[in-house]
């Protein structure tokens, strides 16, 4: 008779089994893309500033109609590094003996669970670092010129180069 952990109750397929779990790093990373997005977001807000103080030295409150494109600005300049931070705190992981799960509980937005099985045809990749990544899994977003492809996995964990072995033994059924 095998024991599933708390929590994992109906979830869990007879025999499988926790091999591994962990968190994704949660401090703020501006990488190239964050920069530019950010470069862009808070000159696309400085003009908005330049033109509702002009606006408003020509008095009544026509001004107002500014603060949405100075409100836009700051949310590309400023958020997306620190909505990945935050996201990433209410992220937890899992590899089993046949599958890896990406948990989240994000307020407003609710609690969802995504497994990916790990099997022999699956394209299995380690981004060296630490954090680093192991990556399972992608699929496609929608962007204006078409999509794009998207990576999936365990993103800016610890001992990434480990998980990736687990990874390839469960891939190889000796996991």
């Amino acid at each position: 008779m095998s024991t599933v952990p708390a929590g994992w109750e109906g979830i869990l397929e007879e025999g499988e089994t926790i091999l591994w779990q962990g968190r994704p790093g949660q401090r703020v990373v501006f990488g190239v893309a964050q920069i530019g997005a950010m470069i862009f977001g808070l000159f696309f807000s400085g003009i908005a500033l330049f033109w509702m103080i002009l606006a408003a030295q020509a008095g009544g409150f026509f001004w107002m109609f500014g603060l949405i494109h100075f409100s836009v600005g700051l949310s590309i300049g400023v958020l997306p590094p620190f909505w990945s931070a935050w996201s990433r705190r209410h992220t937890w992981y899992t590899l089993t003996s046949r599958r890896a799960f990406i948990a989240t509980d994000i307020p407003l937005m609710g609690r969802k669970l995504k497994d990916y099985p790990i099997e022999s045809q699956t394209a299995l990749t380690w981004d060296d670092g630490e954090p680093g990544n192991v990556w399972f899994a992608s699929e496609y977003r929608k962007t204006k010129k078409g999509s794009r492809k998207i990576p999936i996995g365990f993103e800016r964990i610890v001992g990434a180069r480990e998980v990736y072995d687990l990874c390839r033994k469960v891939q190889t059924g000796t996991g």
